[in-house]
Formats: structure tokens, sequence, C-alpha cells
């Protein structure tokens, strides 16, 4: 059962949303919250395996909340659900931490197989969005350093930047789940980053895959 915690200060949308996710097989709601103000003592007593989070909500942005539910466990997963697709607000979400990056506009026809993405270790973004991401590292100088990365792990990291979750990579690279999730852990310790989302924008960004 896939726990899931909602942050969105709409009240018609947030009740929308409970019972959207309340009522999907496999998941159930761990708690729904007009604001993030409370987040990281909620996040330790609701233990979401999964959080929600919108961007523009009253008290404390849910950009602010991404560092402070990864502060709580970086194994929270942190799906933004958002009007906004300016590219500063994505890549600031992006830098916090954030798992993945859907738009409002998309909930109805992409909301539950994001979620469902994003808690197998994959980072769904609306197609728009996954575009703009691609487009922007791609025209960003060179890395002056590789960090160390094997060629089996830019592999793999080709693989996450594409939206493969940890289930669907051991299959194409006949691996175990157990080995990617190893082989990931020591590429986010290599990158010096903490979640995938940072691992393939890091990587992008200088030019590692």
């Amino acid at each position: 059962m896939v726990r899931v915690s909602i942050y969105e200060d709409q009240n018609e949308l947030r009740s929308l949303l409970e019972l959207l996710i309340g009522n999907a097989e496999g998941f159930e709601v761990a708690g729904a919250y007009a604001n993030g103000l409370s987040v990281a003592e909620q996040a330790r007593r609701d233990r979401p395996d999964v959080v929600l989070m919108d961007i523009d909500m009253p008290g404390r942005s849910g950009i602010d909340c991404v560092s402070r539910v990864k502060e709580v466990d970086v194994d929270i997963r942190v799906l933004m659900h958002t009007v906004f697709d300016d590219d500063e607000r994505l890549f600031a979400c992006l830098s916090s931490g954030a798992d993945g990056y859907l738009l409002k506009k998309d909930t109805s026809t992409h909301l539950l197989s994001a979620l469902r993405e994003v808690v197998e270790g994959g980072g769904p973004m609306s197609p728009g969005i996954a575009r703009r991401v691609l487009q922007t590292f791609l025209h960003t100088p060179p890395a002056q350093q590789s960090y160390g990365i094997t060629p089996r792990e830019q592999e793999l990291l080709q693989l996450l930047a594409q939206g493969f979750t940890y289930r669907m990579i051991g299959i194409r690279c006949s691996i175990s789940v157990e080995t990617v999730r190893r082989h990931l852990k020591n590429i986010y310790h290599k990158l010096h980053v903490q979640c995938g989302t940072e691992a393939v924008a890091k990587a992008l960004r200088e030019r590692i895959i």
C-alpha cells in the first residue's frame, strides 16, 4: 500500500485529490493539508511513501517544504503538483530534491501513474517539462570532471533520465532491483546528491551523460 500525503491550499482540489487517491487500488491517503507550516512534523508522524506537493501555498512555499521533507527522510518521494511551468520554479524544485514534476492540467490522466512511478524510483514529469529540462541542460558547457562514474553507472543514469523505474532498469540491464539500488547509491555518493532527480539533473548539467 502506497501512503500519500497531500499538500494543496485549494480546499475543493484537495478534497478531489483525497477522493481520487484514496479510492485508487494500492493507495491510501496518509494526510491532507492546506499548508506546509508543519510539514516536517507531519512527515514524521504520517510516514508517507510519497508527498504530493503544491508550490504556491500560504506561509511556506512547496519548494521550501521539499527540503524539509528530505531532511526528515531522504527516501520519502516528493512529486510536485503545480500550475507553474516556468524554469525558475522548476529548477528550484529539482535543486531542493523533488523527485518529479506534474502540472495540474495533467492530473486526470497522469497523477496515479506518476505516483506509482515515483515510488518505484522513477522521475515522472509532464511531457513539456521533461523536454524543457533536457533542452536546458543540453545547452550547458561540458563538465570538467567525470566524478569517477563508470560506463555501467552512465548507462543506469541515462535510463534513469529517460524515466525508467528501478524495475525497468533491472530488466533492461539484466540485473536485480537490489543491484540497481546499489549502483544508484554509489552514483549518488560520487555526485554528492541525495536522490535520482538530483543525480539526473547534475549528470545532464555537467554532460556526464
